[in-house]
């Protein structure tokens, strides 16, 4: 199915499959593919984010259940923290389901770094988050929110015709207002054309 995904700005992506078929302006896409369905967001379109921090946040932080939020809050816990909970291989992939899940409601449309625990790469590899290379580990401190971390944030290169149909929407006004506000007003993150996070 053609869909056609449009922001405020009226800036626009047809997306058929896993792919982007079309960019522009709404008015002309619309005129140009009349059959295809048109989702309007409230916000700004962008490519998301690369979180530089994959195996930081998914190997080495445990995601809280929501129903262990009275007992460990719904931080991610890393460190010391690790070490009473006494976790095997299926509350680790719980966890790193839980992280996944939390990288896309910030936007994240690829992590950076090797994943060796096979619930991680797992998690990963069912939502077709790309998982890119890196030399070493990033400065700056693991935060689901990309731009929360401390070091420039890594942005994918812009969706064009031919592109993975993967990017984010951010309910802000501009790109000074989500480098301003953070991450965490995304209000959907699309992958490979599925949505997979949208904001309730």
């Amino acid at each position: 199915m053609l869909t056609i995904h449009a922001d405020s700005r009226g800036h626009a992506l047809v997306v058929e499959g896993e792919r982007v078929v079309g960019t522009g302006e709404l008015g002309e896409l619309a005129d140009g593919y009349p059959r295809a369905r048109v989702r309007r967001w409230l916000g700004i379109l962008t490519p998301g984010f690369v979180n530089l921090h994959g195996p930081e946040l998914l190997e080495e932080a445990y995601h809280p259940d929501p129903r262990e939020a009275g007992e460990l809050g719904t931080e991610p816990l890393s460190g010391d923290a690790l070490a009473p909970l006494a976790l095997d291989d299926v509350r680790w992939g719980g966890s790193a389901r839980r992280g996944v899940q939390r990288m896309l409601a910030h936007g994240t449309v690829a992590v950076a770094g090797a994943l060796g625990r096979p619930a991680a790469a797992d998690a990963v590899r069912r939502t077709g988050l790309d998982v890119l290379p890196r030399t070493g580990r990033p400065g700056g401190v693991p935060s689901l929110d990309p731009l929360a971390c401390g070091i420039p944030p890594e942005v994918p290169a812009p969706r064009e015709r031919g592109s993975v149909a993967s990017f984010a929407v951010f309910d802000v006004a501009d790109e000074g207002e989500l480098a301003e506000r953070g991450a965490s007003t995304c209000v959907a993150t699309v992958i490979r054309g599925r949505l997979l996070y949208r904001r309730r």
